[in-house]
């Protein structure tokens, strides 16, 4: 399978402040890949990166196999980005903008552009300036889907969007992507919107990825345990087990692993578990599980 995103070794710093230490990973044709952090874990500062907009320490991303600071205008035309804020050039109608961007696309379809404009009930020669935040926002997904680029790259998309708008996001993204064949590299603090949406699943941790794994495998494997104990010292970490803490007079950890793997490490750790409950989670809890709540 063709790799269409590819960054090797990359280290960051804001000042002295360390963003990320040979952060590695690349992303598929055909793949819709969600990145997922905590504030202020780079998750903007990588989409920068990628497209030359910032120049790491360190490290090199490429996409179609031109790297980030030397990407040709025929590569740049394969591309299609939405960075935080949706929109430029409010200052056009509807009819305007289209015709604008239209002129540095070869592959333009206004076609496209237009039938999701439909949905939103607005006239051509309404100007973008008067729209509402989630109209704003369909207004450029439009335009991506008109370039018709082999890839998107969406920073923070459901950013400052009502429950209707994310939903109509999300069914555009998932129908043009599976029918098109088009990779997509997605960032959203609205993570129910990535469980609909993502193939795959990037968790960045500070200054490191901590988790790249199919959304489907996390779904299936990854679960939270609940349990009693007396026990109410600190306890020393464990390789497969996230985020154990205490909670009220409830304790809670998380695992990849089978109850009765989990429960004997917690004896082992003289945790002593009585009343120990399994729960699947949405993909919501499980980054809270990896990351931990603060």
């Amino acid at each position: 399978m063709e790799t269409i995103i590819n960054c090797e070794n990359i280290t960051h710093y804001y000042g002295e402040r360390l963003i990320y230490e040979n952060l590695n990973f690349e992303v598929k044709k055909g793949k819709i890949l969600g990145l997922l952090g905590k504030n202020g874990t780079g998750k903007t500062t990588i989409i920068n990166i990628l497209n030359g907009y910032l120049k790491p320490r360190s490290g090199i991303c490429r996409m179609f196999g031109e790297d980030m600071e030397n990407l040709s205008p025929q590569t740049k035309s394969r591309i299609g980005l939405l960075l935080e804020g949706h929109i430029q050039h409010s200052y056009f109608n509807v009819r305007q903008i289209e015709k604008y961007y239209s002129r540095f696309f070869p592959n333009w379809k206004k076609e496209a552009y237009y039938e999701l404009l439909k949905k939103l009930k607005v006239g051509p020669t309404q100007r973008i300036s008067t729209m509402s935040c989630g109209q704003r926002s369909q207004v450029a997904l439009g335009l991506l889907f008109a370039q018709d680029p082999e890839l998107l790259i969406l920073d923070d998309f459901s950013m400052g969007l009502d429950p209707g708008y994310r939903r109509l996001f999300v069914e555009y993204l998932k129908e043009y992507a599976g029918a098109e064949n088009k990779t997509i590299f997605l960032t959203s603090h609205i993570i129910q919107d990535m469980e609909m949406l993502i193939d795959d699943c990037i968790i960045l941790d500070y200054g490191r990825i901590l988790l790249h794994e199919s959304t489907d495998y996390i779904m299936d494997h990854f679960r939270r345990f609940r349990f009693k104990s007396n026990h109410d010292k600190e306890i020393p970490g464990n390789k497969d087990l996230w985020n154990t803490e205490r909670i009220g007079n409830h304790w809670e950890t998380y695992s990849f692993e089978s109850m009765e793997h989990v429960e004997s490490i917690l004896e082992s750790m003289g945790l002593n578990p009585q009343d120990i409950t399994e729960e699947k989670l949405s993909l919501e809890d499980s980054f809270i599980g990896l990351t931990g709540k603060y």
